[in-house]
């Protein structure tokens, strides 16, 4: 795909066309890792060589995922043509699993939450096929137990729900070793299809303002949007 499907922010190539757009492009992988490239997966990745350096390899896709992204793209003067959440690629990506008859592995969340996500994703993709999961509550380097079941199960699309960095670093970390085509972070997409976490209603989707629902039902994570300004204030000075 041409690099005019492409935006660079701070030496990230991000994905600037649809959601449908990006699906097409995904195809043409034989392995592919999707970043959700929000300001505190990307902040991340600056001050972690080994993520920088997969983030910005022709195996990763990273989509406009976060309204910083968007303000960042519309600061450059090279705007996105849409946010792409994560969690929606992630549902067009199973919808499209299902039905090709093509397997996914789940890992992340808690047992409860997970079983839960599993039990509605059953429900609404009838067709699904989920070889296994697993939940995220374990010692990424000492793996030895899940890595095996992936292999054997060989599933197409891995999704992992672990939060930034952790999820990274295991599909950075295994990404070559395992089968799959498909890799992808997550975060806390598990617990929404679980309906133990609620998403933002449309209008505030539509506004750019998911950040403020998420931050009014979880106070705590407003220490995870100091990554915002900082993004910011480094795409201004136009420097990594």
């Amino acid at each position: 795909m041409s690099d005019n499907n492409f935006i660079n922010v701070l030496g990230y190539k991000i994905f600037r066309r649809s959601l449908n757009e990006a699906i097409e492009y995904i195809d043409n992988f034989d392995k592919i890792h999707i970043v959700s490239g929000n300001p505190e997966v990307l902040y991340t990745g600056l001050n972690n060589n080994k993520l920088f350096d997969n983030f910005t390899s022709q195996k990763s896709l990273i989509i406009p995922d976060g309204v910083g992204i968007q303000i960042a793209a519309r600061y450059l003067k090279t705007p996105v043509k849409e946010k792409i959440a994560g969690i929606d690629l992630m549902k067009e990506l199973i919808k499209k699993s299902s039905e090709d008859s093509k397997g996914i592995y789940l890992i992340g969340t808690t047992d409860e939450n997970l079983k839960a996500c599993v039990a509605n994703l059953v429900a609404n993709y009838p067709k699904i096929n989920i070889l296994g999961y697993k939940n995220g509550y374990f010692d990424i380097d000492n793996s030895n137990e899940i890595l095996k079941d992936i292999k054997e199960k060989k599933p197409y699309a891995l999704f992992v729900a672990m939060g930034c960095p952790r999820q990274e670093e295991f599909i950075v970390k295994y990404m070559n070793e395992l089968p799959c085509r498909i890799f992808m972070g997550v975060g806390g997409s598990f617990d929404v299809i679980a309906e133990k976490v609620n998403r933002a209603p449309n209008w505030m989707i539509k506004l750019g303002l998911e950040w403020m629902y998420r931050v009014l039902k979880e106070p705590w994570r407003i220490k995870r949007l100091g990554s915002i300004p900082k993004f910011l204030i480094l795409v201004i000075r136009g420097k990594r």
